[in-house]
């Protein structure tokens, strides 16, 4: 019986921990990152930007992983960016030049490890 109850303690104390899931706690598209923060945050960008970045804050990593960010413009993959994730208060980012003839739609999927979606950014080149 003592054998039974402390199994099931001690499932009982794995399961919150097993349930944690990597998530994006801040996202943001910025004209540059300095000191590992967005600087100058925007959703509509100019087409004469010349480089644009997607900065990404994940928490809830219980051991080193990575993320993925996906880069589409007009539904056509731009760039696909792989990121080490290696704390469980993680700051990163990727960037993307960006052609003044790009203008339209755009998108950016931020995947963890097992390519699930965590959060998707859209915004407009004009």
């Amino acid at each position: 019986m003592k054998r039974i109850v402390v199994v099931l303690l001690a499932g009982m104390l794995l399961v919150p921990s097993l349930c944690r899931a990597l998530e994006v706690a801040e996202s943001a598209l910025a004209r540059k990152v300095e000191q590992r923060q967005p600087v100058d945050v925007m959703t509509e960008v100019p087409a004469d930007i010349g480089r644009l970045y997607c900065f990404t804050r994940l928490v809830g990593a219980e051991t080193e992983t990575r993320v993925v960010h996906v880069w589409s413009w007009e539904g056509r993959e731009m760039a696909r960016v792989e990121l080490p994730v290696r704390s469980n208060n993680w700051r990163t980012w990727s960037s993307k030049r960006i052609l003044p003839e790009w203008s339209g739609e755009w998108t950016i999927s931020i995947l963890d490890a097992q390519g699930n979606l965590l959060e998707k950014l859209s915004f407009q080149v004009r």
